[in-house]
């Protein structure tokens, strides 16, 4: 499996991801809105935090979508499935942030051609780790999210070691990705034919670390009036 750059015609939804270095995205700029995030009440042990929020792409412009609700089946997520969870919504300066509208734009690029979905959700999410307990980025293990397409761009790596990530054909098979996701990357791919995971992170040294991402989906997985 060749790693495709976003040469986004050339993408084969079936076969191929995208991982890409977005140097035009200066992540300096959005560092500093991980820091106000609330703690993930879904997780023990308060090491993850994470906000949520969806969006549409019309006519070139980036709609924010009314609130709602995140919701998984335990067929794709054993730990939180078939559980309603409301995070708080992502920061209107941080929305404003024409970063943050690439950052959406270059993962709905590869939706037009793999998703009939004009719906994207934006997971916000910060993993915290110390010397003496570890941060799990992907408590669930190895998974898919249920979903058409899975993005991930890593805005700052501090203090750490692990945070490996992996891609899979199938969950019992070796991967066929193992990368470290550094600031300003972007892996893509489609969801329906691979599973991915993320190894637990540990501090360096005697502070406090954490990795920082967004997590993209499409669709949104929101939930409906009838969960």
């Amino acid at each position: 499996m060749n790693v495709q750059s976003f040469k986004v015609p050339n993408f084969n939804c079936i076969t191929d991801y995208a991982l890409e270095t977005i140097n035009s995205v200066n992540v300096d700029k959005i560092k500093n809105y991980f820091d106000n995030l609330p703690v993930d009440p879904y997780l023990e042990g308060n090491y993850r935090y994470r906000r949520l929020s969806h969006f549409q792409i019309e006519s070139h412009s980036l709609i924010k979508l009314p609130h709602s609700r995140l919701f998984q089946s335990k067929t794709y997520n054993p730990l939180l499935g078939d559980v309603v969870r409301e995070y708080a919504e992502l920061d209107d300066e941080l929305i404003a942030l024409p970063e943050f509208e690439q950052i959406v734009r270059e993962f709905f690029d590869f939706c037009q051609l793999c998703s009939t979905h004009n719906e994207i959700g934006v997971h916000q999410i910060r993993t915290t780790t110390s010397a003496q307990e570890i941060g799990n980025p992907a408590p669930e293990g190895i998974h898919q999210d249920g979903v058409d397409l899975v993005g991930i761009f890593c805005i700052d790596r501090n203090n750490i070691a692990g945070g490996i990530t992996y891609l899979y054909k199938e969950k019992n098979e070796k991967p066929i990705l193992t990368t470290i996701l550094q600031p300003g990357s972007f892996l893509i791919f489609n969801d329906h034919q691979f599973f991915h995971f993320t190894s637990p992170i540990q501090a360096i040294n005697s502070d406090r670390g954490y990795r920082d991402v967004f997590v993209l989906t499409c669709p949104g997985l929101r939930a409906t009036n009838g969960v």
